[in-house]
């Protein structure tokens, strides 16, 4: 493109044709109009008259004008003007490499710095320079393709939940020397990170660089902590500046079970300062229900901090068989679980008629022997519904009958009478340490203190379940710690007192750490690395660039140290991860950690992300050179004294032109347009998605279903033609046997005569796929704006009663046998129309008896089409999981899609098949 005056030119040669136009005046000029012919009877007389000057008239300047204005206007528009032109960044004319910071620092913004990138590859198409692409977050080898080519992947593009490391910047920096020559352009996220500028070195070598990067602050997020009695949040900003506010949301779910913003708080950034500080003091149930914190405004993983149960203070009943002595605090059997609780857990007590009503978390009874029947009634119901019950053995258990004959339901074992006394003078030898904890046992890793001695125990009676319930024991084998479950909840028998009377765990930091394994307490900051030395942590959520929560699916698990210790990547994702009963969030922040804003060299433009889209212009120009000639054509003709004479060929022109123009010609030609798309719709079978207006979106659909349609192709009879991009207002739905509709939160909400075909559609046997893309976060629920959007969307539709898809359901086996339908996402929750009350199952039949129709409407939140998607040779667009799980969930994707629609083409064909043994038995075959 060159640029004159502001004014881009994609075809600057044309306009050397403006230098003609004085000659063509000259031309024009020089040339008479044509005569007018006149009928008078007078002019016989002036028959053989001879004029020897002739003298010829000339066409009028503003005539003249008139025209060359109209060529002039179709030179210019032929040459391709545009106005605010992108100007020139990196100089030369050879490849062009461009590069992604690709962290969470430019998530809130990546919208902008898509929009960014999306120009600069219209320049290089323009300018026919290969394009290569570098995600410094995720470094793969670079390969120059055409700017269209990477133009399409761009909706693949997305932020990652962690910043480039050493490893990723020597990684990439090493590319350099094997591309050879190029230019760099380079999307900063604003954030300084290590390697940066090893990596800008080397491709200062290999060419020109320009930066992109916003001026925004980056703001990010710190742990929440407990303490003083109220939840600690700070806030980070990468450079100092003024004064500055900033909301934190506390979000979780209410009693209802609603996901919402649960509480606010605001701190304050003092000038010049890169820290903020707030504190939300919370009732306990209040705080037990935060699953995270967030900044109002930023969409990041920095921005948000996951909570886990550093925070959710547990409520723990303390109940003892005896009471403790005035000023003897040491002897009392719950002091050392008093002292071991009271930093992390809130403390009850009372008795436990008194406790049961408040619903505590755990109950620590402390050599109590004997319940009355209602006290154990009451026991056994709250931990049938989830409860821990913390028994501590002592003189009053082991002179006790309890569980001696039959197991007492309130204890893990059977219980031998009497006790065990080691060390003394009357004793079995010296006193007892503890054995190395197994695998299985949640204080599996825990390092055992020397000085932990055993002196008294109550022992535990042999059976076949006494092996399985131990989860602690001594150097002899003997059981120090059983546990059993019952219902939902579990209890768990020390063996010894709470107090030292027996032996010396309680005055060891082995002792809370136990309670802490158990889940009696939650730890009171970030667990070290002696605490997390031989568990295993298992993904259960995990959170991408923007902050969002998704179900980690088959991720595997993770050793602690590695939880604790290991910089954050695609084997070590910030999420949710739990073991055993215990669970700890991994976030992009830790406690302490700064920003720092990325700074570049003089020599090196950077500019923002700010910039004026281009405006092409030669419509208009052309437009207005066609409106010239008419006016030109009205003129002469009004010259020659034609206008209101006899309708001449040039008036019908116009007349017809006029014609076009009219509102019946209009009509006419959408008739045509619809009968064109009708016959190519109904030339061959197509599948169908909804035009939603966003670009991205639609391409991504676009692609999807071309990639559904390749596979049926290739593995079933069906042969689907190009997808469909239907427009719920103008096209006809009756043509596509299956209608996929993405959700986002800004498409318009379709008219009443919209929502009538759409009816119409569902009524006679077609089917709609709603895909939220949003991997259901919400259950579609009014958090989620793709949820609340569903929802707005499909109130006006006759959609049937709906239930979660089961695991009988035609669509698990029109092609494939499948029970998981994932897409980008895998979340399992699909929804599909209900089966009716009567279905049931025949005796000797594997499924129920359902419907024999296709169920109008299938939802879910998987993106679909992006696990579908392909480019144009074939690749895949968008990822999906890493590696070997990846593939395999893409290939679960297509699977589905086959199954979909073999569903809608087939209907319960499936389900009929399943009867025919039957049907032969009663037709004597």
């Amino acid at each position: 493109m060159t640029v004159l005056g502001g004014i881009g030119f994609t075809a600057p040669w044309l306009l050397l044709a403006l230098l003609a136009l004085p000659v063509l005046w000259l031309i024009l000029r020089a040339v008479p109009p044509a005569p007018v012919r006149r009928l008078f009877p007078g002019v016989a007389l002036l028959l053989g008259l001879k004029d020897d000057e002739s003298v010829s008239d000339r066409t009028p300047w503003w005539l003249l004008l008139l025209r060359m204005l109209a060529v002039a206007a179709i030179i210019l528009g032929l040459a391709g003007p545009v106005l605010n032109p992108e100007e020139e960044s990196a100089q030369g004319n050879g490849p062009l490499l461009i590069v992604l910071d690709g962290s969470w620092g430019g998530a809130t913004r990546w919208s902008d710095q898509i929009d960014v990138v999306e120009a600069q590859l219209t320049r290089a198409g323009r300018a026919g320079r290969p394009v290569a692409f570098l995600d410094m977050a995720r470094p793969e080898p670079p390969v120059f393709q055409a700017a269209d080519v990477w133009r399409n992947r761009l909706a693949g593009f997305s932020p990652a939940p962690w910043q480039p490391d050493d490893a990723r910047t020597a990684r990439a920096a090493g590319f350099a020397a094997e591309l050879g020559a190029f230019d760099t352009l380079w999307f900063s996220d604003g954030l300084d990170y290590p390697g940066r500028d090893t990596v800008l070195d080397a491709f200062e070598r290999a060419g020109a660089i320009e930066v992109y990067q916003t001026a925004a602050n980056v703001l990010a997020i710190a742990p929440a902590g407990f303490e003083d009695g109220a939840v600690q949040l700070t806030a980070i900003r990468a450079t100092p500046g003024p004064e500055r506010q900033v909301v934190l949301q506390a979000q979780g779910r209410d009693p209802a079970g609603n996901a919402g913003i649960l509480a606010t708080a605001t701190a304050t950034f003092a000038e010049g300062a890169t820290e903020a500080t707030a504190a939300l003091s919370l009732p306990s149930e209040l705080r037990a229900r935060i699953t995270r914190f967030d900044l109002q405004g930023q969409r990041s993983a920095g921005a948000t901090t996951l909570a886990d149960d550093a925070l959710s203070r547990r409520e723990v009943a303390l109940i003892a068989g005896r009471e403790s002595r005035e000023g003897l605090q040491l002897l009392s059997p719950l002091h050392y679980l008093e002292q071991a609780l009271e930093p992390t857990a809130d403390l009850i007590g009372g008795s436990l008629s008194d406790v049961l009503p408040a619903n505590p978390d755990v109950i620590v009874l402390a050599d109590v022997a004997t319940l009355s029947p209602s006290e154990a009634g009451g026991l056994s119901d709250w931990i049938e519904e989830g409860g821990l019950l913390l028994r501590f053995a002592g003189p009053r258990i082991a002179a006790s009958d309890v569980s001696r004959v039959d197991e007492d339901p309130m204890m893990p074992v059977r219980l031998r009478s009497g006790g065990r006394t080691v060390g003394g003078a009357m004793s079995w030898g010296e006193p007892k340490a503890l054995a190395p904890f197994r695998e299985n046992s949640p204080f599996f890793g825990l390092a055992i203190p020397d000085d932990v001695q055993i002196t008294s125990q109550v022992m535990a009676q042999p059976d076949p379940t006494l092996a399985e319930r131990v989860i602690a024991e001594l150097t002899d084998g003997t059981p120090l710690v059983t546990r059993k479950t019952s219902g939902q909840g579990q209890i768990v028998l020390f063996h010894v007192t709470a107090s030292a009377d027996w032996s010396t765990l309680p005055l060891s930091g082995l002792f809370v750490r136990m309670l802490e394994r158990l889940a009696v307490s939650s730890s009171a900051g970030a667990p070290d690395l002696s605490q997390m030395e031989g568990t295993t942590w298992t993904p259960e959520q995990v959170m991408d660039g923007f902050g969002t929560l998704s179900d980690a699916g088959t991720l595997p698990g993770v050793a602690g140290t590695d939880l604790i210790n290991a910089p954050a990547g695609p084997d070590m994702q910030p999420g949710i991860y739990a073991s055993g009963d215990r669970v700890l969030a991994r976030n992009v922040i830790s406690t302490g950690d700064t920003l720092e804003q990325a700074t570049w060299p003089a020599d090196i433009p950077v500019r923002g992300f700010a910039i004026a889209p281009e405006q092409p212009v030669a419509g208009w120009l052309l437009s207005l050179s066609v409106l010239l000639l008419l006016a030109d054509v009205v003129a002469s003709l009004a010259l020659s004294g034609r206008l209101l004479g006899r309708v001449n060929r040039t008036a019908a022109v116009i007349l017809g032109a006029l014609l076009l123009a009219s509102p019946q010609a209009e009509a006419q030609s959408a008739d045509a347009a619809t009968d064109e798309f009708a016959l190519s719709a109904t030339a061959e079978l197509a599948l169908a998605y909804v035009s939603t207006g966003n670009a991205r979106v639609d391409d991504l659909s676009r692609a999807g279903l071309a990639g559904l349609s390749q596979t049926l192709n290739f593995r079933t009879s069906v042969e689907p033609a190009d997808p469909v991009g239907v427009d719920l207002e103008m096209d006809e739905l009756a043509f596509f046997p299956i209608l996929y509709w993405p959700v986002t939160p800004d498409q318009p909400r379709p008219s009443s005569e919209a929502y009538a075909k759409l009816n119409d559609y569902l009524r006679s046997g077609g089917l709609i796929l709603f895909d939220t893309r949003d991997a259901d976060v919400a259950r579609f629920g009014g958090a989620s704006p793709n949820g609340r959007k569903l929802q707005d969307l499909a109130a006006p539709l006759d959609i049937p009663p709906l239930e979660p898809l089961p695991a009988d359901h035609v669509l698990t086996r029109t092609f494939y046998l499948l029970q998981d339908f994932p897409g980008r996402h895998t979340s399992r929750d699909v929804w599909v129309e209900a089966a009716p009350p009567d279905a049931e199952q025949i005796e000797g039949m594997p499924f129920r008896n359902l419907n024999d129709g296709v169920t109008p409407v299938v939802i879910g939140g998987n993106d679909w089409a992006a696990a579908w998607a392909i480019s144009e040779n074939g690749a895949p667009m968008v990822p999906v999981g890493r590696g070997f799980t990846g593939e395999r969930q893409r290939e679960l994707a297509y699977r589905f899609g086959v199954n979909l629609v073999m569903h809608v083409l087939t209907g319960n064909y499936k389900s009929d098949q399943v009867h025919v043994p039957a049907l032969l038995d009663r037709l004597g075959q």
